[in-house]
């Protein structure tokens, strides 16, 4: 059983809109064979040009969900999150089912469905086609995110100077950037 979280940035959640997003998330739930038991947190933005932007994150044991979208309609965001979260479990259901066709015995959470067939055209898309290795130079943050946009990639990684940790400076949607710290 999904329990919801909804907040609404700039919007009031209205019961017609907390029915809405329930009914349609609730959807991925058949996907899962037994019950579930989680958290699905839904967050609805609305931005001055009047464009919306929908998120919802569902943690679980093995697997977090995610998705985001934005679009002028907050409905037709809400139906292509639904979108995006099935894929998703599809993919990760196809990968789960491979690898127990492999090892023969590891324990299954999903329910099985024609979603694994459909999956399996889409596996491709996870090849990794190029390796890469190199030192990570104890920087900054703004020395990172100055390498970063000098090689024109949207993240960079690096050791930070002062915690020695190995951190990630990555470019957001808004043109801002963002920092990853692990701990």
């Amino acid at each position: 059983m999904l329990n919801f979280n909804i907040r609404g940035e700039n919007i009031e959640v209205t019961p017609a809109i907390r029915e809405y997003v329930e009914n349609k998330v609730e959807k991925v739930e058949r996907y899962f064979n037994e019950d579930v038991n989680a958290n699905a947190n839904v967050n609805l933005k609305v931005y001055n040009d009047k464009q919306t932007k929908v998120e919802v994150t569902i943690p679980m044991k093995n697997l977090t969900l995610r998705a985001e979208e934005r679009h002028n309609d907050m409905y037709a965001a809400i139906d292509l999150i639904v979108d995006k979260l099935e894929r998703q479990i599809r993919k990760h259901k196809t990968k789960v089912n491979r690898k127990f066709r492999e090892r023969e015995g590891t324990g299954l959470y999903f329910a099985t469905s024609q979603a694994a067939a459909d999956a399996s055209t889409e596996e491709d898309e996870y090849s990794i086609v190029r390796t890469k290795q190199f030192d990570l130079k104890p920087m900054d943050q703004e020395e990172a995110v100055l390498q970063m946009n000098m090689l024109g990639h949207d993240f960079y990684i690096f050791t930070d100077a002062e915690s020695n940790g190995t951190n990630i400076v990555y470019k957001r949607k808004d043109g801002k950037y963002g920092l990853i710290e692990t701990t």
